[in-house]
């Protein structure tokens, strides 16, 4: 893992991809002058930050976590992000109510 972020890096593969840093900065929400904070490792990496960069560049969030440094999350990539296991407690809410109102259909 880098102890900073690898701009070197970041850079190369942004003009490996045909894109500027501008293009970063749009696709993360952000203004250039907050982007070059993240080159410049002043701004912390969030782990939703990480996927997009991950899916702009065409490398895995782990690559861009290790690149950003040391304090960069790696996302889950097990499928269990957070919107992901909403859903999943939501379904099973859903599951629970079904049974509850069948329950109480039969003890009425």
């Amino acid at each position: 893992m880098a102890l900073f972020f690898d701009s070197d890096w970041f850079d190369a593969q942004l003009a490996k991809a045909g894109l500027t840093r501008a293009d970063a900065a749009k696709v993360l929400g952000l203004n250039e002058v907050q982007l070059a904070e993240l080159w410049k490792d002043q701004r912390e990496l969030r782990a939703q930050d990480v996927r997009i960069l991950a899916a702009l560049l065409a490398v895995t969030p782990e690559e861009v976590a290790t690149r950003a440094g040391v304090s960069t999350p790696i996302p889950r990539t097990d499928g269990r992000d957070l919107e992901t296991r909403v859903a999943c407690v939501e379904m099973e809410l859903a599951a629970m109510r079904s049974e509850l109102n069948c329950l109480k259909e039969k003890l009425a």
